[in-house]
């Protein structure tokens, strides 16, 4: 089964975009990320919508943060991502009328509700600016232009 990496992946674009000086287009980051820049778009779309980047066009445009590292969490950029589902478990639905069916569910969507309101809450501790810090203490991050031309970070 395929992993939905589209929040790690955003994190991670978030994390360069807040050391640069100036705002980084669609293909720079498409480069830096190795994907498309249709890719990036369509989840900065979700974030400029939130109030969390920016996009400037023209010469000399492309995204930029638009609100302090501090006042953005990991909760706030899942929810800009329009939630994607956190668990790949599921019910099943074959005979809703059988008892035994009905008994399991039940069981797996409370367990899984509780987990998940645990997680989002977890998520809603956690800044931006945490994660910049964590990265900071790890080391000195190369710029995103050299990144582009290694694909990796």
């Amino acid at each position: 089964m395929r992993h939905d990496s589209r929040l790690s992946g955003v994190l991670h674009i978030l994390l360069h975009m807040a050391q640069q000086d100036g705002p980084l287009t669609s293909e720079v980051l498409a480069r830096a990320m190795d994907t498309n820049p249709v890719v990036i778009r369509r989840l900065m779309g979700g974030l400029r919508d939130a109030g969390y980047v920016r996009s400037e066009k023209g010469h000399g445009g492309g995204w930029a943060m638009a609100r302090p590292l501090d006042e953005i969490t990991l909760r706030d950029v899942y929810a800009a991502l329009g939630s994607p589902s956190l668990f790949a478990i599921g019910n099943r639905s074959e005979n809703p009328n059988c008892l035994v069916e009905q008994a399991v569910n039940a069981a797996l969507d409370d367990t899984l509700r509780a987990a998940e309101a645990q997680l989002l809450a977890r998520f809603g501790e956690i800044s931006l600016a945490a994660l910049f810090a964590d990265v900071r203490r790890r080391g000195v991050v190369p710029a995103i232009t050299s990144l582009e031309k290694t694909h990796g970070s």
